[in-house]
C-alpha cells in the first residue's frame, strides 16, 4: 500500500496525515490483509534505541504511526519533516467511526478488570453502527487462552491496549495465532474511551501539550517524560553527523 516511510532515527514512520492513516487502515481491512499498526511515541522511540528487538518489532509493522509531538520535531530537525502528529487515540476514535455500518467488528483487549466492558458501552453508544465482537481485560497469565478467547468472538479488528512494550510484544509474538485481520497498539485508549481517565484539554491538545498536562495530573511520569528531552538531544547529534559526514 505504498512506501511512505520516513526514517527517523531507528524508527521509520508512516509520512501520513490522520485520515490518510485511517483509509490505510481500512484498505488492509477490507482487502483481509493482515496488519500491525503501533504508535511510536518519543518515550518509545527511545526505548528503541536500547532495545533491538523491539526496534525491529515496530520497523517490521505494517503501519507506523508518529503519536508525539517528540517524534514530528525529531523529524524536522532531521530535515525531513512528518506532515503531522498521528496520536493513537486519535486514530482508534477515527477507525471505529469508520468501521460503522460496515458489518466489520472490534475487540478491545486489555486495561484493569472492567474497564475494557466500560469502554464497549460508551463506544456503542457514541457509534451505534458498530459492531463489538467482544472485550477481556489486560490481566492474564494464559496467552493460549486469551488466542482462543479473542478467535471465538471473529472480531476484524483487535484493540491491543496492554502498554508499550508489552503489546507491541504480545502483537508480535501472538500475531500469527489470531485470526483479526488488523491489530493496532493503543497503549491507554481503552481508559480513555471507558471515562476512567480524561484526555487533556483541547488547548493543550492544540499547543501540543499533552506530555505537560498528563505530568502535571501524574508527576510520577518525570522519568518518563525526561525522554522527550533526551530523544530531541540525539536528533541534533545525528543531524551534527549528517553534517559531518
Amino acid at each position: 500500500m505504498g512506501d511512505i516511510r520516513t526514517q527517523v532515527m531507528e524508527i521509520g514512520f508512516d509520512n501520513v496525515t490522520l485520515g490518510e492513516a485511517v483509509d490505510i487502515a481500512m484498505q488492509y481491512i477490507e482487502q483481509g490483509k493482515k496488519c500491525r499498526v503501533v504508535t511510536p511515541n518519543a518515550e518509545i522511540a527511545q526505548l528503541c534505541k536500547s532495545d533491538s528487538s523491539l526496534c525491529e518489532i515496530v520497523n517490521r509493522s505494517q503501519l507506523v504511526l508518529p503519536d508525539g509531538i517528540g517524534v514530528v520535531y525529531a523529524s524536522r530537525i532531521l530535515g525531513h519533516p512528518l506532515k503531522e502528529r498521528v496520536p493513537g487515540f486519535e486514530f482508534a476514535e477515527a477507525l471505529l467511526d469508520r468501521l460503522q455500518n460496515t458489518g466489520k467488528s472490534v475487540f478491545f483487549f486489555g486495561a484493569k478488570p472492567g474497564v475494557a466492558e466500560k469502554a464497549a458501552e460508551n463506544v456503542k453508544k457514541r457509534y451505534p453502527g458498530l459492531l463489538i465482537a467482544g472485550t477481556l481485560n489486560g490481566y492474564y497469565t494464559n496467552d493460549q487462552k486469551v488466542i482462543q478467547q479473542i478467535n471465538d468472538a471473529l472480531p476484524d479488528v483487535l484493540f491491543v491496549c496492554l502498554g508499550a512494550p508489552k503489546q507491541e510484544q504480545f502483537m508480535a509474538l501472538r500475531g500469527d495465532a489470531l485470526t483479526p485481520v488488523l491489530m493496532a497498539g493503543l497503549g491507554g485508549t481503552l481508559d480513555v474511551l471507558a471515562g476512567e481517565v480524561n484526555r487533556a484539554p483541547e488547548l493543550f491538545i492544540r499547543l501540543n501539550l499533552e506530555w505537560l498536562y498528563r505530568l502535571l495530573c501524574q508527576p510520577k511520569r518525570i522519568g518518563r517524560v525526561m525522554r522527550l528531552p533526551v530523544y530531541l538531544l540525539s536528533a541534533f547529534a545525528a543531524k551534527g553527523r549528517q553534517k559531518n559526514a
